[in-house]
């Protein structure tokens, strides 16, 4: 296929999608396309020099720069730079497809807000701003050539359906988008883009910060007229001093780094000196990316810098996994310009920065908690169970996350309380805390194993996200000298020795009364349960199913097996409530007819009802509704 001729092709049907719904939606900031276009203009200059460090051939003589172009008759705006171009293959991969699966979840979004202002968060979150470009043109086209390159590459869409490709002509390398521009106002207020004013103003508002000049060219009529002064600063504002940057200042370029248009929820400045120096500046978003758990298509991390030159887009090498929504740019003195992802991984200078980055965004977490408990409330419903996932670092000090770990119990109504609340209401002489997991809060709370606890009045911890039942498996440290323990695992003792030994001698007398049935009740289930024993646990509800000390929990074996991992059978014990008038009447009945079928149908019903208690799933539903449908038949 020669690359001289104009060829069409269709865009993806994500794409296509993506579009239209662009197109006829309303935004409240219709400013963000231009805020995302300067923003790829300036990747494409990083790029370009760091691929200058090897390739200095490709770096030009003219200085690095974007420039926006606009003529007013024509109503064209072009934002032009000298970066690091595209070639042919990769203009069809970008531009022509999102790759990401991402594209799906943001058109959701889109269709959810349909007929409402659409936020501009949106638009960064999903990595799609340039699309961004046809809420105000009614055409664009691209002209790009890629660095070592002789040709370029032309692209031209009017959004619509497709996109035509065909060789151009280019004489430096880097890119053009040019928007044929709307008409001004109209039905949907579209600002006036051709306004040499209104791109001063957004261009000092939303991108002051960009390192390389932005200059301003006005094109049309007798002559073109530009000014030699760039737009923006240009200032790094990691090197300025934090009381001269404003907070609007850091929500902008914390939008320019991440893509994300919300603005952050903090920022943690902090500087690294002794035997070497590097500055941080670091940002905490305030909504969760759609794509924090999905690491392999996370994007814009900690942008890593040498001495201001751009080295890398994200640097995973410097946060772990469970702060990787951390934002921010971490610029080092002494780290060789020519790094490579092998040196990071070995190089102790990249260690030590990062645990230094940890420290200060535990601390500046714990600060939070402390003096903002509702922004802090904010963050964890976000974030929380990322965090948790730190509990499954062996080279963490968890403490440090449990520091920072909230929960509901049963004291506090469902409302999510620190652990060293509940750990400051436990008795001095209880030395573990209670917790149980579970598939949700809701679920949890209506537990049966919960029921001796609160009749004691002992609190327990509920815990209720995915990630919950993994940490919580792994024998976690003991948390200011009380170790853990689950409610629903074990024999469970409750209560001062003496009260435990009464129990004790109540349950032997209670074991000779119910010891018939319990073994024709073991015979009904026994395809499905070790043991049936007698229940300390339970006051009110007649059954419930336990797991013994180290075994897995059935939410916990479910995980193993969504991860492909081979999961040892186990199966629960069956534990009855002596006291609940259902099983004073099934040991009557056993005590006049131990034959009688019934037993065995009361056993599987007992079983199945304890399983659904905990939220598990029946592995014959049909078959447990025919036999209660028949038991209250003949009940009636």
């Amino acid at each position: 296929m020669s690359d001289t001729k104009t060829e069409s092709f269709e865009f993806q049907t994500e794409v296509k999608q993506l579009l239209d719904l662009m197109i006829h939606s309303l935004y409240s900031n219709p400013d963000v396309f231009l805020r995302e276009l300067i923003s790829n203009a300036s990747d494409a200059l990083d790029r370009l020099r760091f691929e200058g460090l090897t390739n200095p051939e490709w770096l030009p003589e003219a200085e690095l720069g974007i420039t926006l172009r606009v003529d007013p008759e024509q109503r064209l705006l072009t934002v032009s730079d000298c970066g690091i171009g595209m070639s042919r293959e990769e203009v069809v991969l970008n531009i022509g497809t999102i790759a990401k699966s991402g594209a799906a979840e943001f058109t959701a979004a889109l269709k959810k807000k349909q007929g409402k202002e659409i936020p501009p968060e949106l638009i960064g979150q999903f990595g799609v701003g340039f699309y961004a470009s046809f809420m105000a043109a009614d055409r664009v086209t691209v002209t790009t050539r890629k660095a070592g390159a002789d040709t370029a590459t032309r692209w031209e869409s009017t959004g619509e359906g497709g996109f035509e490709i065909s060789e151009a002509e280019r004489a430096t390398t880097g890119t053009d988008v040019t928007l044929h521009l709307k008409a001004a106002g109209g039905d949907a207020g579209t600002p006036d883009y051709a306004d040499e004013w209104g791109l001063r103003q957004i261009v000092r508002k939303y991108s002051d910060f960009v390192s390389y000049p932005i200059r301003l060219e006005t094109v049309g009529g007798e002559e073109s007229k530009g000014g030699d002064d760039p737009l923006n600063s240009m200032k790094a504002i990691w090197t300025r001093p934090d009381d001269e940057v404003s907070e609007d200042e850091h929500g902008e370029f914390y939008k320019h780094i991440s893509h994300d248009w919300s603005d952050p929820l903090l920022h943690i400045r902090t500087r690294i000196e002794g035997n070497f120096e590097a500055t941080a500046l670091l940002y905490l978003p305030s909504v969760a990316p759609f794509d924090l758990y999905h690491r392999e298509m996370a994007h814009r991390g900690i942008q890593l810098y040498v001495k201001r030159i751009f080295i890398m887009d994200e640097c995973r090498e410097l946060m772990p996994e469970y702060l990787r929504f951390v934002k921010g740019v971490v610029d080092a003195e002494d780290l060789s310009l020519n790094v490579s992802r092998e040196m990071l991984q070995q190089d102790r200078q990249i260690e030590a920065i990062r645990k230094h980055l940890v420290k200060k965004v535990l601390e500046a977490l714990g600060e939070l908690k402390q003096n903002d408990e509702e922004k802090y409330l904010g963050f964890y419903s976000q974030f929380g169970p990322v965090l948790k996932e730190g509990m499954l670092d062996p080279r963490e000090k968890r403490e440090r996350i449990l520091d920072l770990v909230l929960c509901a119990s049963t004291v506090n109504a469902g409302k999510l309380g620190s652990l060293a609340e509940a750990v400051d209401r436990i008795p001095e002489d209880q030395d573990v805390i209670y917790f149980l997991t579970g598939a949700s809060l809701d679920t949890i709370t209506r537990s049966p194993h919960l029921e001796a606890f609160k009749k004691k009045g002992i609190e327990v911890l509920l815990f209720s996200d995915r990630v919950d039942e993994v940490w919580l498996e792994q024998n976690p440290p003991e948390y200011k000298g009380k170790r853990w323990q689950s409610v629903d695992r074990g024999d469970i003792r409750l209560g001062s020795e003496e009260e435990q030994q009464a129990a004790e001698e109540e349950r032997k007398q209670e074991e000779d009364a119910f010891g018939e049935l319990l073994g024709r009740l073991r015979v009904a289930v026994q395809d499905r349960v070790k043991e049936v024993r007698l229940s300390q646990r339970l006051t009110e509800s007649p059954a419930c199913l336990v797991n013994e000390e180290g075994e897995l929990t059935p939410q916990m074996a479910a995980i193993l097996r969504e991860a492909g991992q081979d999961v040892p059978e186990t199966q629960p014990i069956l534990e009855i409530n002596p006291t609940h008038p259902l099983l004073v009447k099934l040991r009557e009945l056993c005590e006049t007819d131990s034959s009688d079928r019934r037993i065995a149908e009361f056993g599987e019903l007992l079983y199945g009802q304890a399983l659904l208690a905990e939220g598990g799933r029946l592995d014959d539903s049909a078959a447990f509704s025919r036999k209660l449908a028949d038991l209250m038949l003949r009940a009636l």
